[in-house]
């Protein structure tokens, strides 16, 4: 009598998963191997990972496998270290990953950085073309890229089963947004974590090992994802941000923002006032963007010589970018090459990438003997939430405008050490010495109009907005914030 209430009650408990949940089923029988329901619950995982297909027959394949390496690689918890598959099981996952639309691109083939590099970018495989880059010196690189890239796969093949024949894009993202947000609950970390490591929620293996990342983090496993499950999924850098979106046949745009759980977020919203288009990234330059992430760290560490390999690296993907070159030039003066800087700041000065609205002014204050090495470490010193990091750079760049007052965005960067402490009456007038310093600068303009706005002082506001709007619009540039200040404003005010 016990053993048939027992059995009963496995199989409502079996009618109860998700018939398209790989990870259900290896779960149900991890919990009952034993039962007929837990046979079943193998054999119906299986079925889903292989679509299917008669060759791999679940009755021929499960006697001779064991299948608990695979359930604990498809079911292993957070933090879990990636385990490293043997042999068998690689070839298993390979072979069930065969139909994955990665396996057509030349980059799948790669096994070394130099073949990466002479693909042209819509060849390369990002998961290939990362792992190779980030674990070449690695003494078991071959057989780490090919347990990541087992995981990745598996992750594209569970998601393929929730998929109906022939889905389109959108029904492939939600089923994408839906397993890596829900299901495996990837998340952007907390920032007293992210903010001291930083290439730790970058690259691939660790944003699978955590299951948290930043924003390239999950979007490169997005990218790796889509690419499997054949979806044209593009890379898009606003300034320190990166998310993906889809652009249909028609061309509209669904933008899928990683940091928050995949929804859409309009383009505009990405767009700030120095900015007035969005980069798009090819697979190449997202790989050089992961060792980008990672020199800033070792920048903010203090230990240059080491950022200047990893930027040199990501020069290797990226090219002659104009963030690179100038972040490697800064890394160069801080290790006291000031020749390799100067070289490689002369190279962009003037230079105005076509997404921004004016170039950077720091690099023309350098090289004009208004700045030093010490000056541009001090604006770039990183606060935290705490008052005493924003005092102990706020006390940095007074010593700096003091000895350089001719160095703007110290200027400016003090100023917002005054808002950051909710001080904006001693923040204001450095702000307006700064809007005479850089008569081109719209930000500080609009500063100065929202904060005199909140001031009360109607006049100044309306001053300070036209001024910056007159300069974002000269560019064809028409910034959301501009238009939600000039409306608050109308309704305390009307323009004069």
């Amino acid at each position: 009598m016990h053993l048939l209430i027992l059995a009963t009650s496995l199989s409502a408990l079996y009618s109860t998963l998700d018939p398209s949940s790989v990870a259900q089923h290896f779960a149900f029988y991890e919990l009952y191997p034993k039962s007929q329901e837990g046979k079943d619950a193998l054999k119906h995982a299986w079925e889903l990972l292989s679509k299917g297909d008669s060759n791999w027959d679940p009755e021929l394949i499960l006697p001779s496998l064991d299948p608990q390496p695979l359930i604990s690689f498809v079911n292993r918890t957070s933090y879990d270290s990636g385990p490293l598959l043997e042999e068998e099981l690689l070839n298993v996952v390979e072979k069930l990953a065969l139909p994955l639309a990665n396996r057509k691109l030349q980059g799948h083939k790669a096994w070394d950085v130099a073949s990466v590099l002479k693909l042209h970018p819509e060849e390369i495989d990002l998961a290939r073309g990362l792992l190779l880059a980030e674990l070449e010196h690695d003494p078991q690189s071959h057989q780490k890229v090919r347990s990541y890239e087992a995981s990745l796969d598996l992750m594209a093949l569970q998601i393929a089963a929730r998929l109906p024949e022939n889905a389109t894009a959108l029904e492939t993202i939600r089923a994408m947004n839906d397993y890596v947000f829900a299901e495996m609950r990837f998340r952007f970390p907390p920032h007293s974590l992210h903010a001291k490591d930083i290439d730790l929620y970058t690259f691939l293996p660790s944003v699978l090992d955590s299951r948290r990342g930043v924003c390239l983090g999950v979007s490169i496993l997005y990218l790796c994802l889509a690419q499997r499950l054949g979806v044209d999924i593009e890379a898009i850098t606003p300034p320190g941000h990166i998310y993906v979106r889809h652009v249909s046949e028609n061309g509209d745009i669904l933008n899928i923002e990683t940091t928050a759980r995949g929804i859409d977020v309009p383009s505009v919203r990405y767009l700030g006032l120095e900015t007035r288009a969005l980069q798009q990234r090819d697979m190449r330059q997202v790989i050089g963007l992961a060792f980008f992430n990672q020199a800033s760290v070792s920048w903010h560490k203090e230990d240059p010589k080491t950022a200047i390999e990893l930027y040199e690296k990501a020069r290797l993907f990226l090219g002659d970018d104009y963030l690179v070159l100038m972040f490697l030039g800064f890394n160069h003066l801080f290790a006291g090459q000031e020749k390799e800087g100067r070289q490689l700041l002369e190279k962009i000065r003037g230079q105005l990438p076509n997404h921004l609205i004016n170039p950077d002014t720091v690099i023309e204050d350098y090289l004009d003997g208004h700045g030093s090495p010490e000056a541009i470490q001090a604006i770039y010193s990183e606060v935290n939430e705490s008052r005493a990091s924003i005092l102990d750079k706020q006390k940095k760049l007074q010593k700096i405008v003091t000895q350089y007052p001719r160095f703007r965005q110290g200027h400016f960067h003090l100023a917002v050490t005054w808002l950051q402490l909710g001080r904006e009456k001693e923040a204001l007038p450095i702000l307006e010495q700064y809007a005479t310093m850089n008569p081109n600068d719209a930000t500080v303009r609009y500063y100065l109009a929202a904060i005199y706005h909140q001031r009360r002082h109607f006049n100044k506001a309306w001053e300070f907005l036209r001024a910056s709007e007159q300069l974002v619009h000269a560019k064809d540039h028409h910034p959301q914030a501009l238009q939600d200040l000039r409306q608050s404003l109308e309704q305390a005010c009307p323009e004069p």
